[in-house]
C-alpha cells in the first residue's frame, strides 16, 4: 500500500514537470507546443537527439533545471514501477505457497465452488461458526474480497479436475457448488463424484426443472434461492408469526431462541438412555423437536420413551446458552 502511494506521487511529479517543461520551452524558446513536448521528453529520458536544442541563455538554464529535476525524478518513478511489479509478483507467489499449505493440512473441511452474492453469504456463515472451508473462485475481483476477509482460497475454475483436486476435494467432506448456471453447477457435481464418491454435495439450482436433473447427477440435496424465498415471502403474507419464529430460531445472531442439529458421538453418556432420562427438558431446559436418524428417516416431536442412539442428530430448541451446554454431552 505504501509503494502504491510512493508510485502515485511520483507518477503525479512526473507529470507536472512534463507540463512545466512543455509550456517553458514554448514561451522562452517561442517553439510549438508539440515540439516542445517533444523536447521535454527527449531531455527527460537522456536521449538527447540534438534536433531541437535551446538557443537562449534562458532556454539553457532553464534545461539545466529540468534536467536535474525531472531525470531524476524520471529514475525514481521506473525504479519505483519495477519494484512495484516485483513485489506484487513476489507477493502472489509467496501467498499462493502459503494457501497451499494451509489446504494441505485441512482435513474434513468444505469446498465453495463460487464466492458471488450467495457464496459471500455461505463463507461468513461458516466463518462464524468457525468451519473450515476453502473457497474457488477465478475473477479477481472476488479473490481481492475474499482476501480481504482472511478466507482460504484457490484461484481456478471450480469445474475443473485440477481445481478442485487443489482445494483439498479428496479430504474434504463437502462441496457447495453456487455457480451462476445449472450446466456449470452439473459439471461441479459430476466432477466432485468422481473424484471423491463418498463427498456430501449441496447444489444451487437456477431452474426450477433443473432440481432433479441435478439430483440425479450425484447432488445430496439442491437449493433454489428463487424457489426457498418466494415461499419466505408468501409465509410472510399467509403465516408472518410462523416466519417469525423461524427467523428467530435459525437467524445466528438472534438472542432469545436458538435451533441446533446436534449429533450424538460414540462416547456421548446419553446413548441408550431415553428422552425422558436424559432429562433434557429439566436440566437444560431444551425442547427435542426432532430427531433424525442415519438412515435419512425424520422423528418429529419425539416421545419420551424415545431411546437416543448413536448417530442420531438431535434437533434442539431452546436458548444460546443451553444450546452450547447440552452439546458438549452429545460430543462427550
Amino acid at each position: 500500500m505504501l509503494l502504491t502511494k510512493k508510485l502515485r506521487v511520483a507518477v503525479l511529479f512526473l507529470f507536472l514537470i512534463t507540463i512545466i517543461g512543455a509550456l517553458g520551452y514554448h514561451f522562452i524558446e517561442g517553439w510549438g507546443l508539440i515540439e516542445s513536448f517533444y523536447t521535454t521528453i527527449v531531455t527527460l529520458s537522456t536521449v538527447g537527439y540534438g534536433d531541437f536544442y535551446p538557443s537562449t541563455w534562458e532556454g539553457r538554464f532553464f534545461t539545466v533545471i529540468l534536467i536535474v529535476f525531472g531525470v531524476g525524478t524520471m529514475l525514481y518513478t521506473i525504479g519505483l514501477v519495477g519494484e512495484t511489479m516485483f513485489e506484487g509478483r513476489l507477493r502472489i507467489l509467496l501467498g499462493r505457497g502459503k494457501l497451499e499449505k494451509i489446504i494441505e493440512k485441512m482435513d474434513n473441511h468444505y469446498i465453495i465452488c463460487g464466492c458471488g452474492r450467495i457464496g459471500y453469504h455461505i463463507c461468513r456463515e461458516l466463518a462464524e461458526a468457525k468451519v473450515a472451508f476453502v473457497v474457488i473462485d477465478s475473477n479477481p475481483g472476488v479473490i481481492q474480497k475474499v482476501e480481504d476477509e482472511g478466507f482460504v482460497y484457490y484461484r481456478g475454475d471450480a469445474t475443473q479436475d485440477k481445481t478442485l483436486l487443489g482445494a483439498g476435494i479428496k479430504k474434504a467432506k463437502g462441496i457447495v457448488s453456487v455457480l451462476p448456471t445449472d450446466a456449470e453447477n452439473l459439471y461441479v457435481i459430476l466432477t466432485a463424484k468422481e473424484l471423491n464418491p463418498n463427498i456430501y454435495i449441496l447444489s444451487r439450482s437456477e431452474e426450477e426443472e433443473s432440481v432433479h436433473r441435478l439430483l440425479r447427477a450425484g447432488a445430496d440435496r439442491v437449493v433454489s434461492p428463487y424457489i426457498l424465498g418466494g415461499t419466505r415471502m408468501a409465509m410472510a403474507i399467509l403465516r408472518p408469526a410462523m416466519l417469525d419464529f423461524v427467523e428467530i430460531t435459525t437467524m445466528r445472531q438472534s438472542l432469545e431462541l436458538r435451533m441446533e442439529e446436534l449429533t450424538i458421538c460414540d462416547r456421548s453418556p446419553l446413548i441408550g438412555k431415553s428422552v425422558e432420562e436424559a432429562k433434557i427438558r429439566q436440566d437444560y431446559g431444551l425442547i427435542i423437536v426432532a430427531v433424525k436418524k442415519d438412515t435419512g428417516k425424520m422423528i418429529f416431536n419425539p416421545l419420551a420413551t424415545y431411546n437416543i442412539e448413536k448417530g442420531d442428530r438431535l434437533i434442539a430448541l431452546g436458548e444460546e446458552e443451553n444450546v452450547s451446554r447440552f452439546s458438549q454431552v452429545c460430543l462427550a
